[in-house]
């Protein structure tokens, strides 16, 4: 299982990675698979970044057999968040 750094890690590059891949749309989403591999993350620290995320209502998860995601959108509450970020940034 992940460090606390890691699982920290993993929800940060799961939201960027959403955020980025959707344009901040929330009809759009990104497959579990391909977080998964575009991000390195191992397959039941993925399942539990998601959620976490979850948890705190920045992302939808649509979940197969075994606790995987199949399917990854953020919800309005993330939109926001990671705007915030992006506003931060700039």
């Amino acid at each position: 299982m992940a460090s606390l750094t890691e699982r920290k890690a993993y929800r940060e590059k799961i939201m960027q990675a959403l955020y980025e891949a959707t344009e901040g749309n929330r009809l759009l989403g990104v497959t579990g698979a391909k977080l998964a591999q575009d991000l390195a993350i191992p397959a039941e620290d993925l399942a539990a970044a998601c959620t976490y995320l979850v948890g705190e209502d920045l992302i939808t998860v649509d979940w197969t057999a075994g606790n995987t995601p199949a399917m990854v959108t953020l919800t309005h509450q993330g939109i926001r968040c990671m705007e915030a970020e992006e506003e931060e940034r700039s």
